[in-house]
């Protein structure tokens, strides 16, 4: 079967104790048609040194220091020294399956232009996994399972930054590492979902993902709540909101307020639903809380929930349900 070089980008910065395992995994993989644009994002410890002794013996290796600072620019200069006809991103403190490049390779050649291959994802740390990380491995995995990631875009990134792989030409389609938006894999991803990349379902683990305090997901102001919330919006007005239906937020605690600000930033109106007595007929911003039954009195309204609690959520789906509501069309889950 034909082997299309694969560009895997990988920007890093003071990760010496795990980058041996990263690089020595994708020495490992059995696709042998890949090359690794690897660029140093100002380390001060000794990563540089060694990714720069594995490209002296190992030719499919390219070290580069980053022109700019952080991991967006750090991403444009991988992308922009690399030749491949697909394109790959991987974190240098994770570890691939051996079978990574080539299941998904086959994917694309399999499935052709206008797809996206993923894959699943396992979480590792030396500590154990806190039960919010593994729940949200599970939950990518059961969208990957089946390839029906974007039906909940809304509620976290449903495609983990270093495990899809693209066409060169349908990644460039999408506006490649150009946007300045962090997080920028939820950025891409809603990228991913607006130019119609569809995601090849996927039931192989090919990726392992590791947990450990000082990881920049945890450590960046770039990657907080807030930054969720306006990545979130900015895409929902953009792709999915409908101006001529009414639009509803569902929910007052800190999440429903800052989405109801952004709104009320853009001047976008909006009624505010809850079911908890003590807010129902206050004010919140200058916006009297409403029962969530005003739905019903409403000419096709639009929904975004903010509701994070399990139970309550399976409410509110079948009520919408009872409405003839779908999600993704009438009512989108924002957390």
């Amino acid at each position: 079967m034909e082997q299309p070089l694969v560009s895997i980008l990988i920007p890093f910065k003071n990760t010496e104790a795990f980058l041996s395992q990263c690089i020595d995994s994708i020495l490992k993989q059995t696709y042998p048609n890949w090359e690794v644009l690897a660029v140093n994002d100002g380390s001060s410890d000794g990563s540089k040194n060694l990714v720069e002794s594995y490209a002296k013996n190992e030719p499919r290796i390219h070290l580069f220091d980053n022109e700019g600072n952080g991991i967006i620019e750090g991403l444009r200069m991988a992308y922009k020294h690399s030749k491949g006809e697909f394109v790959t991103r991987m974190d240098s403190d994770d570890i691939m399956t051996e079978d990574k490049l080539k299941t998904m390779a086959e994917s694309l050649l399999e499935h052709g232009k206008g797809h996206l291959a993923v894959g699943q994802v396992r979480y590792f740390s030396h500590r154990g996994i806190s039960n919010g990380y593994e729940r949200y491995e599970q939950w990518l995995n059961q969208l990957t399972q089946t390839g029906d990631n974007y039906s909940e875009i809304y509620k976290e990134c449903v495609i983990p930054s270093p495990c899809w792989m693209a066409y060169r030409e349908d990644f460039e389609r999408c506006g490649a590492f150009e946007p300045d938006l962090y997080p920028e894999d939820y950025d891409l991803t809603f990228r991913f979902y607006q130019n119609g990349l569809k995601c090849i379902p996927c039931s192989k683990l090919l990726h392992y993902w590791r947990d450990y305090d000082t990881r920049t997901s945890r450590t960046s102001e770039h990657y907080a709540q807030n930054y969720f919330l306006d990545i979130k919006l900015r895409y929902f007005l953009k792709l999915n909101h409908e101006p001529d239906r009414p639009l509803t937020v569902w929910g007052a605690g800190t999440k429903g307020k800052e989405i109801a600000k952004g709104l009320q930033a853009q001047n976008i109106d909006f009624y505010w639903l809850c079911d908890n007595p003590k807010k129902i007929g206050k004010h919140i911003y200058g916006k009297e809380m409403l029962h969530f039954s005003k739905l019903k009195e409403l000419p096709n309204p639009q929904s975004i929930v903010t509701v994070a609690n399990e139970e309550a959520q399976q409410y509110i789906r079948k009520f919408f349900s009872g409405l003839g509501q779908k999600p993704m069309v009438d009512y989108f889950f924002f957390c």
